[in-house]
Parts: C-alpha cells; sequence; structure tokens
C-alpha cells in the first residue's frame, strides 16, 4: 500500500485551499487504500525562491530546508495537488515547490483537486500536467474540479461537498492506488 501526500498549494492569506485539503484529506483516509495519508501546506513549508546553486537532478542540496522538502516528498508514493487557479495557472508556490526537487518526484502519480469559480481550476491543472510529466510523474485524468467553491462554504467556514465532489475523489484515490502500485518497480530503480 502507498503513502499519499497530499499537497495544499496556495499560500496567500484568506485562502479557500486549506478547507478543501482538510476534506479531501479526511476523504483519503476514510478510502482505505493508502498505508498512510499526510497533508502538508506549501505556507508551512515556506520554501523561499529557489536558491540552491545545483541543479536538482544532481541532488547536491546544501540548504537544510531543501534537503528537508527533498526527505518529505521522497517518502510520498503519490501525491494530491489542491490548487487554485491563479490569473489561468497554477501557484507559484506549487511551481517553486516542484523545481526544488527532480528525482524525488519520478514515477509517482499526481491526482489534482482544484477549485475556483466557473472554471473550478481546470486550466490551472492543463498547465501543470506539462509541468509534471516532465519530471516523469503520471498525472490522472481523475479529478476533482470544483467549480464555485465559495458557495460550498457554511458560516462556520466549512467546505461542504456534494455527492458529484465526493464520487469525483472515490475514482481519483482508486486509480492513485492503481497507477502507484503499478509504478513500484520504477520507483525502486530510480
Amino acid at each position: 500500500m502507498a503513502k499519499l501526500m497530499t499537497v495544499i498549494t496556495s499560500t496567500r492569506p484568506g485562502r479557500v485551499g486549506p478547507k478543501v485539503a482538510e476534506w479531501i484529506d479526511v476523504a483519503a483516509r476514510e478510502h482505505g487504500g493508502f498505508e498512510e495519508v499526510e497533508l502538508v501546506d506549501l505556507a508551512e513549508v515556506n520554501l523561499p525562491m529557489m536558491d540552491e546553486p545545483y541543479h536538482p537532478r544532481l541532488r547536491r542540496y546544501v540548504h537544510q530546508h531543501t534537503k528537508d522538502w527533498s526527505a518529505t516528498v521522497g517518502s510520498a508514493d503519490a501525491f494530491v495537488f489542491v490548487t487554485p487557479e491563479y490569473n489561468y495557472g497554477f501557484t507559484a508556490p506549487l511551481k517553486n515547490a516542484i523545481d526544488y526537487l527532480h528525482g524525488e518526484w519520478a514515477y509517482k502519480p499526481v491526482g489534482m483537486v482544484s477549485y475556483g469559480g466557473v472554471a473550478a481550476g481546470t486550466r490551472a491543472v492543463q498547465m501543470i500536467k506539462q509541468v509534471v510529466t516532465t519530471l516523469k510523474m503520471t498525472p490522472l485524468s481523475e479529478a476533482v474540479s470544483i467549480p464555485f467553491v465559495h458557495s460550498m462554504i457554511d458560516e462556520d467556514d466549512q467546505l461542504h461537498p456534494n455527492d458529484v465532489m465526493a464520487a469525483a475523489a472515490k475514482a481519483m484515490f482508486d486509480e492513485l492506488c492503481r497507477v502507484s502500485d503499478a509504478l513500484q518497480p520504477l520507483r525502486q530503480t530510480s
């Protein structure tokens, strides 16, 4: 069984990402297909803009924050990126976090949970697929897209997913398990 890491990619004040990620984290735990589920918030990781002198492919990290991030990402077998859409794209903190590393991402599937207005963050998801495939990650077709996310948050600041979101999450988790298992031999040799 795989270790799943859910990553909150928005870092700005007033963000909705943690509410969405808390729901997806609970759903992942309830799914039961993962040995371990971890929730990581890029706001807490707080990586500075890329400051390593060597290409990440070499793994010659000089800063402790990079070594810590390498260990965190390296310990996961599959990922879920919880991402909004900023100006038709994904967040700069996510791009920065990805660019810090190289081999740690390889041969791992990634599911996307996107949110926003009418487009539900889907344009950001399409852009990030180009980035993750370069690192030998496998982005899934199964995803959770949440349009008008603010309408799903109640007066107590809680997200209330609908049946469509729950079914999409289950399909994504099922596929993350299958693809992670299929890629396991490749991860062992990299």
